[in-house]
């Protein structure tokens, strides 16, 4: 289940450290046709979105690696598994479903990291 765990956090890290790093650096012009939730927050707002994945990203993967303060990548994937769940409520009350799959899809699995992480298999 470690193994399992591992990838599952190199995957999850991947998706949202893309994610967070298009939705930091793009501009909402171009970010726009693609997702248009964008529609809904400033640039500001999105730009720190982006940066919370890119924390949440870091985070699943650099403190458990280097075993500097390992509590931090269960509470990264919290961290995301709370986002996930803010972007679904933002994507039921745009009436986009298949937003809200690919956010409880996330969500399910930053949990199950969590899960594993803060419970039986902590580092």
């Amino acid at each position: 289940m470690n193994v399992s765990l591992w990838v599952l956090q190199a995957v999850l890290a991947a998706v949202f450290g893309l994610a967070g790093a298009m939705h930091a650096t793009l501009p909402k012009e171009k970010l726009r046709p693609m997702l248009p939730w964008v529609e809904d927050f400033t640039t500001t707002q999105v730009r720190l979105i982006g940066a919370v994945e890119l924390l949440g990203a870091l985070g699943l993967l650099l403190p458990a690696a280097t075993g500097i303060a390992p509590i931090l990548t269960p509470l990264a994937a919290t961290g995301l598994a709370i986002t996930m769940l803010a972007a679904a409520v933002t994507h039921a009350r745009r009436k986009e479903p298949a937003a809200v799959a690919v956010n409880v899809v996330l969500l399910a699995l930053a949990a199950l990291i969590a899960w594993g992480r803060f419970g039986p298999y902590t580092f």
